[in-house]
């Protein structure tokens, strides 16, 4: 399939041929989502920690009597049925919540995002994006001259030039990550992507 390609002016200069199997595949709804829960959980820490009944501090003492008081039967404080008391299954810090994705499944599930967002006119292919000097201006006034300027941004390069990551810090709905660096959440969160020409024929190349 072919591509349009335009400048950082925003005109049409050429097309790329692309691959089929990468953006012109069927959507999948149910393996994107998979991709991007796993995605998700395997960036999650286990650092929640709960403490057990033997954990807590509090007397272990019988509070009254088994009989006689007309209250409820009671053995300690540290019940988890009392205010203060302890969790019955706690949560620990080395809690594992990875999933495992086939590699096979994750490279489908890319290419099934890729091939929506140029069903949904959401991908633009740039010839080549640099800036002169480290300046949000220049490339504020790039994003506006390829009609980029309203909505989220991702930028999707070969490799990051430094004077584009600096000038992309402060612009709050830009993220500029690498081709190596794509993940299905970014894809899937920003209403519009940007790719370099150069990025594509790497990430052709990661996918294949």
């Amino acid at each position: 399939m072919e591509l349009k390609v335009i400048n950082d002016k925003g005109q049409s200069t050429a097309s790329i041929s692309a691959s089929d199997d990468l953006f012109g595949r069927e959507y999948n709804e149910a393996l994107i989502h998979q991709v991007v829960i796993a995605y998700q959980a395997n960036a999650r820490s286990g650092n929640s920690k709960q403490k057990g009944r033997s954990e807590i501090a509090k007397s272990t003492r019988k509070p009254w009597a088994q009989k006689g008081t007309g209250r409820a039967r009671a053995g300690m404080a540290s019940s988890p049925l009392w205010r203060g008391g302890g969790k019955i299954f706690p949560n620990s810090p080395d809690e594992n919540f990875s999933q495992k994705v086939n590699r096979k499944m994750y490279r489908a599930g890319l290419a099934s995002i890729f091939s929506q967002l140029v069903r949904e006119n959401r991908l633009t292919v740039v010839d080549n994006l640099t800036l002169a000097e480290p300046k949000t201006k220049l490339l504020a006034q790039k994003m506006k001259g390829m009609g980029l300027d309203s909505g989220r941004v991702l930028i999707i390069t070969d490799s990051i030039d430094e004077n584009l990551y600096l000038s992309s810090r402060n612009l709050p709905n830009v993220l500029v990550l690498e081709a190596h660096q794509a993940d299905p959440v970014s894809l899937v969160r920003f209403p519009k992507v940007l790719v370099t020409r150069d990025a594509m024929s790497k990430i052709e190349e990661i996918l294949a």
